[in-house]
């Protein structure tokens, strides 16, 4: 049939907008206007602009980077330090780039991007990145460190996606909108260029082209010293990458991997994560596996690896970082981390733990400056500690805390749990649970599960002030799912939910909740549940196909179309994850998990609240609009919230960030007590 509602997808029409202002209204109207509302939200922007948060940081050169928002500073200031001020509790900060000043100046209201800065040169060559409204599409400008001001005449970028990426201070590479036919289906750059000081953009020299059908291009410059490599990259889909090695005469020579491997140099080194099994060398390594190799021998046919972390059922790779002369290995078993110190010497490589933070807590470290030494930072967080930012060297004993958050929530007689669901095929499934001690078990605890469960991406503990303030110190219950699509358990477990098995990251969500209602921690009518993007399309299924099981819903910058989602936006990257709706056998199970074509008339949908940004292009804001559109025509209890600013991340600034959360917790606690 004809969608009614393909009207909706016009962006920034004015029909489409004027919808979308009285949607708001409605929704503010209904969650907005009480004291409850107000009071959450000044509560939630005093933690989001508190200056006792951590200012993370990163080493360029002998300074420490950051970008900060506070009350004073909505959009954000661009500032540095050094180690030994950092190390204080009020460092002195020198500031490079104002943006309110600069949105000000402009007439703009410009997001921050991020910034390159070039090693050669001393640290003084800069490119920055900007969007409108926080949207993926950035204006790229390059900026002088030392006179504080953009170059005239310099290297610069139109709107567009991709960007640039230094050589030396008068070429960069280049992968952007360079006109019809540059992009690829899924409004990313499918050509990379070699552009020169001076020229003219369209006079920059081609060096590789991609498919229209690949997902993205790029190309980059590792400028590590005495190992100075460049390198071209084509993404044909999401897990899938070829990476080339551009020689010194412009010739391209393929890193011989699997595709559906990632695959990086570092040093004289080659490290290669596997995503499916892999027979080479005469060995075969399996799915999940993380192997190292000569770079310049694997380069001339060598195939001699080293297996740095092999997987088990329950254990995967989180992560690995170098030092200079150390790699910090991350492996995550059942969900909780365990980090170790991998050094390679002639003999082969050695291993010893790396002291970290035990319990239900999620803790990551990084070098520091992988080209100078083996310092590194740790961070630490958990559902109740507040996270620490520790700074150590390798060898040297126990990392020292440089900054820790405050407790921003009592966490007093708050306890963390873990608990296995069985989904439907038998499949024991973990989920944190955060509550009370001595929980009364009788089913009337409001309860939120949150959940994602796709792109490999894992749910790990961490420490959110938001959740701790508006949800756990008012007596909820706080459970997060990890589910199958997700990456708690490595490759395996999200190639389990992929495409006509992607049911089983719904079946896996919906035994968390049934085994919340089983050890009567709660009922559906106390039972409401969150997620975002990927998320949102999880949230989506769980109105259309458990309904019964949830009292509310907050679904937030969700696919829900799952008829037209590679139609829209970068949609089209998605299909390794979802399949083609265009094939008719990809759409037989397409269809099953596509909420917006299964809603029905006559069904009892939970209280749902859709919340998503018009400038978000990434995931289109028509899917949550037209899902609430149908949704209201049936006569569900829906309601609507679309900020005009904040890209996929559905908020520009801390003040946007805690009205749209506010909204979302006053719609829970309403709907749910």
């Amino acid at each position: 049939m004809e969608d009614p509602y393909l009207w909706l997808e016009d962006v920034t029409g004015d029909k489409a907008l004027e919808w979308v202002k009285a949607r708001n209204a409605e929704a503010e109207q209904e969650l907005a206007q009480g004291p409850a509302f107000q009071a959450l939200k000044a509560d939630l922007l005093k933690i989001y602009d508190s200056k006792e948060r951590i200012p993370f940081v990163y080493k360029q050169g002998p300074h420490f980077y950051n970008f900060w928002r506070d009350a004073r500073n909505p959009r954000g200031l661009w500032r540095r330090t050094t180690l030994a001020e950092y190390r204080k509790a009020d460092p002195r900060w020198e500031v490079i780039l104002d943006l309110d000043a600069l949105n000000k100046a402009e007439n703009e209201n410009w997001v921050w991007g991020g910034a390159q800065i070039l090693k050669a040169g001393g640290y003084r060559h800069v490119l920055i990145a900007l969007s409108r409204g926080g949207a993926d599409a950035t204006v790229t400008r390059e900026f002088d460190l030392q006179t504080r001001t953009f170059v005239k005449g310099g290297f610069e970028l139109p709107e567009a996606k991709g960007g640039m990426s230094w050589i030396d201070q008068d070429q960069v590479y280049v992968a952007t909108d360079f006109g019809p036919g540059s992009l690829t289906t899924s409004g990313y750059p499918r050509i990379a260029k070699l552009w020169k000081r001076g020229q003219k953009l369209e006079q920059a020299q081609v060096i590789f082209e991609g498919q229209p059908t690949d997902m993205s291009v790029s190309a980059y410059y590792d400028d590590t010293k005495g190992f100075e490599r460049h390198f071209v990259s084509c993404t044909p889909a999401f897990f899938k990458n070829q990476l080339f090695l551009r020689t010194a005469q412009g010739e391209l020579k393929r890193i011989e991997v699997p595709e559906d491997a990632e695959a990086y140099a570092h040093r004289e080194w080659l490290m290669v994560t596997l995503r499916s099994p892999w027979s080479v060398g005469g060995k075969t390594f399996p799915a999940g596996a993380f192997l190292a190799a000569r770079f310049d021998d694997f380069m001339k046919g060598k195939r001699d690896f080293t297996v740095l972390f092999e997987p088990t059922l329950r254990t995967s790779l989180a992560g690995a970082s170098w030092t200079r002369n150390h790699l910090i290995l991350n492996v995550l078993e059942d969900v909780k981390n365990t980090l170790t110190v991998l050094t390679p010497a002639s003999k082969g490589w050695s291993r010893k733990p790396l002291p970290g933070a035990p319990g239900f807590a999620t803790v990551s470290a990084g070098g520091v400056d992988p080209d100078e030494d083996d310092t590194y930072f740790m961070t630490v967080s958990g559902y109740l500690t507040p996270t620490t930012l520790m700074y150590g060297t390798v060898g040297k004993g126990q990392p020292q805390p440089l900054k820790q958050l405050p407790a921003f929530f009592d966490a007093k007689g708050l306890e963390v749990s873990q608990h296995f669901a069985t989904s439907k095929d038998g499949t024991k499934v973990p989920y944190f649970q955060v509550s009370r001690k001595g929980l009364k078990l009788d089913g009337a605890n409001p309860t939120l599960l949150y959940g994602y469960g796709g792109f490999e991406v894992s749910l790990t503990p961490g420490y959110s002030a938001g959740v701790g303030r508006a949800w756990l110190t008012q007596g909820g219950v706080y459970v997060v799912a990890n589910i199958r699509g997700g990456g708690e358990y490595g490759p395996r477990w999200h190639q389990a939910a992929l495409k006509e098995k992607r049911h089983r990251a719904y079946e896996d969500f919906a035994a968390v909740a049934e085994d919340l209602i089983a050890r009567k921690v709660t009922t559906p009518k106390h039972l409401g549940t969150q997620g975002g993007s990927n998320g949102g399309l999880l949230m989506g299924n769980m109105v259309t196909l458990y309904p019964h099981l949830f009292g509310a819903v907050v679904c937030q910058v969700p696919l829900l179309d799952m008829k037209r989602y590679h139609k829209l936006l970068a949609g089209a990257s998605w299909m390794a994850e979802y399949g083609d709706p265009d094939k008719a056998e990809e759409w037989a199970s397409i269809q099953t998990f596509s909420p917006y074509q299964n809603l029905r008339a006559g069904v009892a949908y939970p209280p749902t609240i859709f919340m998503t940004s018009t400038r978000d292009d990434r995931v289109h804001p028509g899917h949550a609009r037209k899902m609430m559109a149908r949704m209201k025509e049936m006569g569900a209890d829906v309601r609507y919230y679309e900020n005009i600013e904040g890209g996929h991340g559905g908020s520009a600034n801390n003040e946007q960030a805690a009205h749209m959360n506010a909204l979302a917790f006053t719609f829970l606690w309403k709907t749910l007590k």
